[in-house]
């Protein structure tokens, strides 16, 4: 799929290990280089600075989005000619992912896991066809994917929709993966129930 903008979610904190900020500058580069737009959640504090930094020095494009709760604990990143201050996390999330063509869950914590969770949940239900993939930085993300196939093994997840969340260890090779993106379709009980 051709893709112009993808929505990043990652940690308002650096993390325990030097890898996810230099994972966070080389997404940031990588986006600029390809001339690709960032979406972000607007704070400069954390990877989420890290990104946005290393996209505006590449010279790139950023959008960021912030409630006005938060901006002033995640600080709304000045450098960010595109700032969209909003009233509600659910604000936040729906215009990122209005705005966005893919999505790239990167390093983080409980929020970067709700925003994850619920753009795939959105895709799974058919509500866009968007791409969802993990950077998988020093195998992060190892023991969510194991369980989630376990969840699959347990028949709460279908295959194909396991199969929609996509992963990889560099932002380069994620970003491939979201051009070779076909989406696989609704739930089968949705299809069902709409014959």
């Amino acid at each position: 799929m051709k893709y112009d903008s993808v929505c990043v979610y990652c940690g308002s904190n650096f993390g325990g290990d030097e890898a996810y900020a230099e994972a966070a500058r080389d997404m940031g580069r990588t986006l600029a280089q390809r001339g690709l737009r960032l979406v972000y959640g607007g704070g400069q504090v954390g990877l989420m600075g890290v990104v946005a930094d290393a996209c505006i020095d590449a010279g790139g494009e950023v959008t960021g989005v912030i409630p006005d709760f938060l901006h002033h604990k995640e600080i709304a990143h000045p450098r960010v000619q595109d700032m969209h201050i909003v009233t509600s996390m659910h604000e936040r999330k729906l215009m990122m992912a209005d705005h966005s063509d893919a999505f790239i869950a990167m390093p983080g914590g409980l929020g970067t896991l709700e925003e994850l969770f619920e753009v795939w949940t959105w895709s799974q239900l058919g509500r866009h066809k968007k791409p969802v993939a993990v950077l998988n930085v020093n195998g992060y993300w190892d023991r969510m994917l194991e369980f989630l196939d376990h969840m699959q093994g347990e028949g709460f997840v279908e295959g194909r929709h396991r199969e929609m969340l996509l992963s990889g260890a560099t932002p380069a090779n994620v970003l491939d993966s979201l051009t070779d993106y076909e989406f696989p379709g609704m739930i089968a009980s949705l299809e069902r129930a709409q014959t």
